[in-house]
Parts: C-alpha cells; sequence; structure tokens
C-alpha cells in the first residue's frame, strides 16, 4: 500500500501528490515542577487535577510532485485553497482508523532544474490527542449493567435516555448514582477511564451511550 494522507477524508495521492516524510511526534506533557530549597526532589505538579494533561501536538508533512512549474502550481492551489490555516482531520494511511485535528500551514517549494516541487504541511496546535473515526455506542434496554470500554483518552460519553433512569458506578473506591429523566444528557462525574467501565442502569426505557475514544 502506498503511504497517503488523508485530509478531512480527501487523499492526496489522488491529488497527484507522493507522501515523502511525516514528522508526527508524540506531545509533551504539561508539566511544571517547583524547587523548593532543603528539599532533594522538586514539587512535581503534572498530575496535579489527577491526570496528565498534553501540550498541543505538532507534525509535519512533506508532500511532492514530478513536473512543470504549472502543474505544480495548480496542484498547490488545490492544497492551499480547501485547506491551508483551517482546522481539519488528518488521517495517516497507516492507521486508517485514527484522525487528528489541527490547523495545517502549506509551504511549497518548486526546483526548475529537476522539475521536483515539494509542499509542507504543518500544524503547531493539533489536539493532543488522535480519535477514533468510529463513535463507540453501547445500547441496553431495561435494568442491566453495561461495560463501557475505553482506549487511553479519558471521555464523558453523551447518554440518551427513553424513561427515567438511574445510573450507578464506581472510580476507584468512590460510589456515585445519578438520576436522569428522559433526554440526552452529559454527567461530568461519569468519566471513563483507560479499559472497562461498568455502570448499572436501573430504567424501564432505553439507554444509549455514545462516546468517541481517542489515544496519543
Amino acid at each position: 500500500m502506498r503511504p497517503d494522507i488523508l485530509i478531512n477524508s480527501i487523499s492526496l495521492f489522488q491529488m497527484g501528490w507522493l507522501r515523502e516524510s511525516i514528522d508526527f511526534p508524540t506531545p509533551q506533557s504539561q508539566s511544571e515542577t517547583v524547587v523548593v530549597p532543603g528539599r532533594n526532589s522538586p514539587i512535581r505538579f503534572t498530575e496535579a487535577l489527577g491526570s496528565v494533561s498534553f501540550q498541543p501536538r505538532a507534525f509535519t508533512i512533506v508532500l511532492s510532485m514530478l513536473g512543470t512549474r504549472g502543474n505544480f502550481n495548480d496542484k498547490v492551489s488545490a492544497i492551499v485553497n480547501q485547506f491551508a490555516g483551517r482546522l481539519v482531520n488528518v488521517i495517516c494511511s497507516e492507521e486508517p482508523s485514527l484522525y487528528c485535528v489541527g490547523t495545517i500551514e502549506a509551504t511549497p517549494v518548486y526546483d526548475p532544474i529537476s522539475n521536483k516541487g515539494q509542499l509542507t504541511l504543518s500544524c503547531s496546535d493539533g489536539d493532543a490527542y488522535r480519535y477514533h473515526v468510529d463513535e463507540t455506542v453501547a445500547q441496553i434496554t431495561g435494568t442491566k449493567t453495561v461495560t463501557l470500554t475505553n482506549d487511553f483518552m479519558p471521555v464523558v460519553p453523551s447518554i440518551t435516555t427513553s424513561a427515567e433512569t438511574t445510573l450507578a458506578w464506581k472510580i476507584g473506591t468512590d460510589s456515585f448514582s445519578k438520576t436522569i429523566s428522559a433526554g440526552t444528557w452529559e454527567i461530568p462525574e461519569l468519566q471513563l477511564a483507560y479499559g472497562n467501565n461498568s455502570v448499572k442502569v436501573t430504567s424501564t426505557g432505553t439507554t444509549t451511550f455514545r462516546y468517541r475514544e481517542g489515544r496519543l
């Protein structure tokens, strides 16, 4: 399979570009330390709010093509007018089930001697996490315990119920319970961690959990 990049589901290979390289590093954590005189170890605030937060994801994609300058200019124009300066979804062909979100900028360079053009797409403000292309949906009817499986990114599911419903779950050693009426809700306390999350649903109707998983 030829390496490709899809921006907003549009294949750059089919637009006439070859992907030369991609620099897609893991984002760094947001860390803060305070050195206290008399202590051998600094005070670390990386997990001060209970979890690790990350800096924006930065990445660079280098594309190339062979042809005349006019052809190169046309291909660059097609990219720039559609995507430059816009918030887009970017998918690498090697991992088609994940996409990242960010604003891309374009830098074109053409060499008339080799008739080769290069286009560098760069992003400095991408979301730290990459998201699953498909949303995760779990639906149950009546009173049951549902297991919600989640990837590494913490996420709060959207909950839609057709009747009054009571939800009960545990986070560590803490127990939670919430009764909601028919409708669509988000409960901030019901944040899914990595792995399997069990929620007891007590209801006479249908309850649907919907969320988008993500990972670094």
